[in-house]
């Protein structure tokens, strides 16, 4: 069975703990945006559940861009790698 799109950008951050995942999605024709860091998700828009096994990406989402910054994450103060990058490009870094 292929792993979900949720669980390879989690091992992204497992496999490079120093950076933090800016995930932008559009779900039900709603946008969102996806914290990933060390393995782990949460919404940044909208509450996310306490249990690790309920994915935060859903399969029904689409990701429009995704940035890297340096870990750890300061929301006032955000260190960008890299910004904007088309879901096209970044998943080729995961191996698709």
């Amino acid at each position: 069975m292929a792993m979900s799109v949720a669980k390879r950008l989690e091992n992204y951050t497992i496999e490079h703990p120093q950076e933090v995942l800016l995930v932008s999605i559009e779900i039900d024709d709603e946008a969102d945006q996806i914290l990933i860091f060390r393995g782990f998700s949460s919404s940044l828009m909208r509450p996310t559940s306490f249990d690790p096994d309920v994915p935060v990406l859903s399969d029904r989402a689409v990701i429009v861009t995704v940035d890297r910054l340096a870990g750890p994450y300061n929301p006032d103060a955000p260190d960008y790698l890299e910004k904007n990058i088309r879901w096209e490009i970044f998943s080729q870094r995961l191996g698709d």
